[in-house]
């Protein structure tokens, strides 16, 4: 494969995971590593992040796929036909080398598993201990040859990082680390102390990615870099999709939120500026013409009348679409300057006014939902969403919110658990309100299937799909009013 076919192959796998890439960021690319040549790896992976992407945020996800289009080819002892005295293959053994276990010539797998397992945690621990990163990348080639590989034969079907590290257990290596640290330094404490039992888990963890890195590397070369880069490379926060975002993905959303809202309001100011001019009065612009015998040489704008607009969040907080609710929450906190007033209401099966445990949420941003589970009115007798008693509380109580400057989101799946939608409160809501948006989580696929009564609610009002971070932002600086 040629440094071009690379190149495209990395620029693709790129795009499909939303990276903004055009044709002048490739050919720039092309030009950095015609400049820095391929010698260094390293300096080829900073040269290509340098000229492909437009921020730090997707750096995880470009290093992934470089990995993928870029690996570090080693010659491990299996493949290589390495004796015990060169276990590399290509010279004398380093210290964290150590002699190779013999593997079956035919299938590349240790003859003796528990001795090879053995022997490979013996090596590890002392290059973890000497740092040896090239010792650490051939081992890691090595432990996912003899230990990750699965199928009717292992490594037929193809090899689990997984499977490889919860073998060899690399993290109970600590103390063996330690150990033959302060034997080196001849037993003094004060020396092998340089190093930290934290900087012996960094580098564990290096290994441990180094090892989905070669496993990566292996079934990429087995079923297409492509396939495996779409299927097996994380996204970037702003692609995680709010139904199936985890715990820890939604923290990583979490922190996304400052630097959202500042583009967002850079948008909408950018928008308030051009909207300041005004539109186009047609009479008194005919009128002037009359000066210049019929030539509307100077147009007159209608002046534009000042203020920002109202906006209102209708949540629903309940089971999968709550991280959705939280992270609009804590994004449209952020923006409050871009608007006159902000109220947020919050509803599994009642309505309650949380726009004050909002403001509070700043301090503790994955601490919103239990406080409003905890502090607000939002269940009554039962756990489960109910649209209709939500919806008819909120015009009951909260009509007063609304105004001909109020724009309202509302954001849930609609889903109603089978029980009454409360179409008449949603129109009434939508008659009172200068605009009414429904931001719903799920694929339009799915919508007005089981008990999801989307269809009806969007014959009311203007219903959006928004999955991610990314369609949250573009809807919000397009949809809203300026």
């Amino acid at each position: 494969m040629t440094a071009a076919d690379r190149v495209t192959g990395l620029v693709r796998a790129l795009r499909a995971h939303g990276f903004g890439i055009g044709t002048g960021e490739t050919v720039d690319a092309g030009l950095a590593l015609e400049a820095v040549g391929f010698d260094d790896r390293e300096r080829v992976r900073a040269a290509l992040a340098a000229t492909l992407l437009h921020g730090e945020d997707g750096r995880p996800v470009f290093d992934r796929v470089f990995d993928l289009h870029f690996p570090l080819v080693e010659a491990f002892p299996e493949a290589s036909g390495a004796t015990d005295d060169d276990p590399a293959g290509d010279g004398p053994a380093g210290p964290a080398a150590g002699p190779s276990v013999d593997h079956d010539p035919a299938a590349g797998l240790p003859a003796d598993p528990a001795l090879f397992r053995e022997r490979l945690r013996e090596r590890l621990a002392a290059a973890l201990a000497s740092g040896d990163d090239t010792a650490l990348n051939r081992l890691a080639g090595e432990a996912v040859g003899g230990l990750g590989g699965y199928g009717s034969s292992p490594g037929s079907d193809g090899w689990s990082s997984y499977r490889t590290l919860s073998r060899l257990r690399p993290e109970t290596l600590l103390a063996r680390v330690r150990a033959m640290l302060r034997e080196g330094a001849g037993g003094e404490p004060e020396f092998a102390d340089r190093l930290t039992d934290d900087e012996i888990r960094r580098r564990i963890e290096g290994f441990r990615e180094r090892v989905r890195t070669e496993a990566r590397r292996r079934v990429a070369e087995r079923q297409g870099r492509d396939g495996v880069a779409r299927r097996a490379v994380g996204t970037t926060p702003d692609r995680i999709d709010f139904l199936l975002a985890g715990r820890d993905q939604l923290d990583e959303l979490r922190r996304t939120v400052r630097p959202l809202a500042r583009r967002l309001a850079t948008r909408l100011a950018a928008r308030r500026r051009r909207a300041a001019r005004g539109e186009i009065d047609l009479r008194r612009t005919l009128r002037r013409s009359l000066s210049t015998g019929g030539v509307p040489m100077r147009p007159a704008l209608r002046q534009r009348r000042p203020g920002r607009p109202e906006l209102v969040l209708l949540c629903d907080v309940s089971g999968s679409v709550a991280g959705f609710a939280h992270f609009t929450m804590l994004l449209v906190r952020a923006l409050h300057d871009q608007f006159s007033r902000v109220r947020v209401f919050a509803f599994v099966n009642r309505t309650d006014e949380v726009t004050d445990l909002v403001a509070r949420g700043r301090a503790d941003p994955a601490g919103l939902g239990e406080r409003i589970l905890a502090e607000a009115t939002v269940t009554g007798w039962h756990g489960q969403s109910d649209y209709g008693t939500a919806l008819d509380e909120f015009a009951e109580r909260y009509l007063d919110a609304l105004g001909p400057r109020t724009v309202v989101f509302v954001l849930g799946d609609a889903r109603t658990n089978n029980s009454d939608p409360g179409l008449p409160a949603l129109a009434l809501i939508a008659e009172r309100a200068r605009r009414v948006y429904w931001l719903n989580p799920e694929q339009r696929s799915l919508w007005s299937t089981g008990d999801s009564v989307a269809h009806a609610y969007a014959e009311l009002v203007e219903m959006r799909p928004c999955r991610d971070a990314r369609q949250l932002g573009e809807l919000i600086g397009r949809l809203l009013p300026v």
